[in-house]
């Protein structure tokens, strides 16, 4: 009974994530702030209810579940961060979007 409870607010949590993501993503201006907002929605959207799924199927044995579920949190836990670095990389390079302090082209703040 209790890993289903910490399972479904798990769930909501996640679900939170997800609104705040949507929301940061409307609301930011710049490219660089709705990246971060995207990721913070991807993550904790995804990673929250992916535990959550795994407490409520390990309170009704199934174990298959709980597997699956907790390998593909700790693969998003690990992809999502590292696809926003390149993406934020990739813009950076490509000078889509200017910044005003450019560490990758080796500028100081003066």
């Amino acid at each position: 009974m209790i890993l289903t409870v910490i399972g479904l607010i798990l769930l909501a949590i996640g679900a939170v994530c997800d609104l705040l993501g949507a929301i940061g993503i409307h609301r930011f201006n710049t490219f660089y702030l709705r990246l971060h907002a995207a990721t913070v929605g991807t993550v904790g959207g995804k990673f929250y209810p992916l535990l959550g799924v795994a407490f409520i199927a390990a309170e009704q044995g199934l174990w298959p579940v709980v597997g699956i579920s907790v390998l593909a949190a700790l693969l998003v836990l690990v992809t999502t961060p590292v696809g926003s670095h390149a993406l934020a990389y990739a813009a950076s390079k490509a000078r889509i979007v200017e910044m005003e302090l450019d560490e990758f082209r080796g500028e100081e703040d003066v």
